[in-house]
């Protein structure tokens, strides 16, 4: 069956209830204590397709912008999973904020995609103050869309609410400065970089790349709905190709509903995965003889309603018996929700990833080439903070509903398909069990009988909306936003919609934009995890079904009623040309570094084994190497959060010597795909680092070196210590495209 699935979505994993439950006051207490104190490159040309710049362009200024957001990658846990286990141990390639501004003489719009897991308030917050002291309100909060492309391989560290923090040791400055600092760059870039240009759009179909993974949930919604679509999960991938005036490629952006987690949650390295790739493969394309994460070109693979949206197109299977699982529940007979894991395409999560990228890059390829509906029009933004915890919805003529204070339900606890947990929880549950319930009561206190009531049929597991110590543990105040290029409107929804409840947001803006002729033919995506992440976005009809996304669904039935209403509000007010006038709404809080906690103890100094230097080898290269193997070097080494802040730079380099120049050119960094930087800690500060060049068969045939930089602690006098640099190179090796056996030389 391949290897392992993936636990998908955040918090799925049973350690998460572990945490929370089992361990929850030793964990509380000791939060309390434990507080904070610490360009351009040559590109390939357009195709033929694209209109000759003789046509008259649209008055658009364009900039595009692309800037490292890779944090400390040792130690700190990874976001998506919620596994204090799950903790950072080197890098598969790294992450990467890419901004687009687009400026139509009057008004600009940015939107980022950054390979982060999600964007958090904080996180928001911070990247706002640090634009608002370089430009002023140029940039705000109406004009700024942020988007996580929901990697589950990104570091974790940068929340300002409880239930977060908990899971991922605490706010973690060395963490959330490198994604503000990077999303801030890109932005810089994209802004300096702004030209005369044009944007087209492209639609069309990816096959083979996403699956529903709660078809139970989808066939709840009523049948007249669902007959109007062909599928269960948005295959449709939109496509805006940006070009200066000239006609030259400038960037392009897409939106493609599939979470990226294909990587599993037995991963240690930070990775932006299949959307990560995708756009690691187009950029490689465009930016011809640029190394990884350099050139002009930018191109972005963003996130899409992909809430209930599985990579594992095999499907889910029960793992001890290889039938299938349990349709409506997701267990298996002997072994539970544990043993019912999806899987593929690929046989391991490395290959799936590959898979899955390939296959939405090469379809953005295709309608970046093919792109011809030309972006007219003006630019808008509209933005609302809204206190989600007691809206008002209009249900019919004579009905209205409220959605809840935050809460998680008993199937949040059962995890999903791609990766269940080992206790007694399963999918579905719409009834509680007195003795989870009882631990909870003893522990975090009972849920009260407004909330219970205002949840059902979810059985309450924690609730949260009553749990405000140290901090809140969920927020109440939440960003809605939509943005508008020409005839395109963007909807930044705050969380994960599955794919019917993304449908329905569609069509509602759709239709309060076209109520005014200047919106005739409106076209809308779905913007995913964007500017604060509040768990899921279900349907009414899938909320009853209580599966894994509707327990995730924290403001209770009326969720996606309530957003509804208000992106429907913002649509109409851009319509009609008010957007100016959309009231601000209660801000959201801003806690003090002060307020917040970490629990991740500092780095201890470095230890070696005797007899060696940081940056020695420990297990060498060999001699010869043929094209398709692995070259594989492991050096003594230094824990990489001694190394600070290394955007920017690199822990891993492949060269290649030159024997008429006698020098070293740089063929591949730690960005780059063909590499893997694998760090170990061992115990008493000892650690190793293992460096894997996967030798592509276009490589080049010819003398090779692998070196390996960083830092190590030293202690200095009794009590302080000092950061210093060190690196490392193999010996040099010899590729070749020839069969050779290292058996007999």
């Amino acid at each position: 069956m391949g290897e392992k699935g993936v636990c998908c979505g955040w918090g799925c994993r049973e350690l998460v209830l572990l945490g929370l439950l089992l361990g929850m006051t030793t964990a509380v207490v000791a939060l309390s204590v434990v507080m904070l104190t610490e360009d351009a490159a040559e590109t390939t040309p357009d195709p033929v397709t694209t209109p000759p710049p003789t046509v008259p362009p649209h008055s658009f200024r364009i900039g595009v912008g692309r800037a490292d957001v890779t944090g400390p990658v040792g130690d700190v846990p990874l976001m998506g999973y919620a596994s204090l286990d799950q903790t950072a141990g080197g890098i598969h390639f790294r992450l990467f904020s890419r901004a687009f501004i687009v400026d139509d003489g009057a008004s600009r719009v940015v939107f980022v995609s950054a390979d982060i897991g999600m964007v958090s308030q904080r996180l928001r917050l911070e990247v706002l103050n640090a634009l608002k002291e370089k430009y002023g309100d140029q940039y705000n909060q109406a004009n700024v869309v942020l988007s996580g492309t929901h990697t589950h391989s990104g570091l974790a560290g940068y929340f300002q609410y409880t239930l977060f923090m908990i899971t991922s040791k605490g706010y973690i400055k060395s963490s959330i400065e490198p994604i503000v600092n990077g999303i801030v760059k890109s932005i810089e870039m994209a802004h300096t970089s702004m030209r005369p240009g044009r944007i087209f759009m492209s639609k069309g179909e990816v096959e083979e790349s996403n699956l529903n993974r709660s078809p139970q949930s989808y066939m709840n919604n009523p049948e007249e709905e669902r007959q109007k679509y062909k599928s269960n999960t948005d295959k449709e991938m939109v496509v805006l190709k940006f070009t200066d005036i000239n006609g030259d490629g400038m960037g392009m952006l897409s939106w493609f509903a599939v979470h990226p987690v294909s990587m599993n949650y037995t991963n240690r390295m930070v990775s932006g995965d299949n959307l990560g790739y995708a756009s690691y493969l187009f950029e490689q394309e465009r930016n011809l003889n640029a190394l990884p994460g350099e050139g002009s070109f930018v191109a972005a693979f963003a996130s899409s309603n992909l809430g209930d949206v599985s990579p594992n197109t095999r499907g889910p299977y029960c793992v001890n018996t290889f039938e299938k699982c349990d349709y409506l529940n997701s267990s298996c007979p002997i072994g539970g929700t544990k043993m019912c894991v999806g899987f593929g395409p690929g046989d391991n999560m490395f290959e799936s990833t590959r898979i899955i990228g390939d296959h939405i890059y090469r379809k953005g390829k295709e309608l970046y080439g093919n792109a011809g509906q030309e972006l007219n029009g003006s630019v808008h933004g509209a933005h609302q903070w809204v206190n989600m915890t007691d809206v008002t919805v209009q249900i019919n003529s004579t009905h209205t509903a409220t959605t809840c204070k935050p809460a998680l339900g008993h199937s949040f606890a059962a995890g999903t398909t791609d990766g269940g947990g080992d206790l007694n929880f399963t999918q579905g549950a719409v009834e509680g069990d007195p003795f989870w319930d009882g631990i909870r009561d003893a522990l975090l206190g009972a849920p009260s009988n407004e909330t219970q009531d205002c949840h059902e049929p979810k059985p309450i597991l924690f609730n949260t909306g009553e749990m405000n110590w140290p901090l809140p543990w969920h927020p109440a105040i939440v960003d809605v936003q939509l943005i508008t290029i020409g005839s395109l409107a963007i909807v930044a929804t705050p969380g994960e919609a599955t794919t019917m409840a993304g449908r329905r947001l569609r069509e509602v803006v759709k239709q309060e934009l076209q109520s005014k002729g200047g919106f005739s033919k409106a076209e809308v995506v779905i913007a995913g995890l964007c500017n604060i992440y509040t768990h899921y976005i279900t349907t009414y009809e899938e909320y009853q079904v209580q599966r894994y996304e509707a327990a995730s669904t924290i403001y209770g039935p009326h969720t996606l009623s309530a957003y509804l209403q208000h992106f429907g509000g913002l649509a109409r007010a851009i319509a009609e040309g008010k957007e100016a006038e959309v009231p601000q709404g209660p801000e959201p809080p801003f806690f003090s570094d002060k307020q917040l906690f970490s629990l991740l103890p500092n780095n201890p100094v470095d230890k070696k084994p005797a007899s060696t230097n940081f940056g020695d080898v420990l297990e060498q290269v060999y001699p010869v190497y043929k094209v398709g193997e692995v070259a594989s070097v492991t050096f003594v080494a230094g824990n990489p959060r001694n190394s600070g802040n290394m955007t920017d730079n690199t822990f891993v380099t492949v060269e290649r010597f030159h024997n008429s120049t006698r020098t070293w050119t740089l063929v591949h960094t730690d960005a780059s795909w063909e590499t893997r930087f694998h760090w170990l800690k061992g115990s008493g500060g000892l650690s190793n680092t293992t460096v894997e060049w996967h030798i592509p068969t276009a490589a080049q045939t010819g003398i090779y070196r692998i070196r390996h930089f960083g830092h190590y602690k030293q202690r200095k006098g009794i009590t302080g210590s000092t950061i210093l640099p060190y690196n490392g190179t193999s010996d040099e090796f010899k590729v070749t495209k020839t069969y050779w056996s290292r058996a007999t030389g």
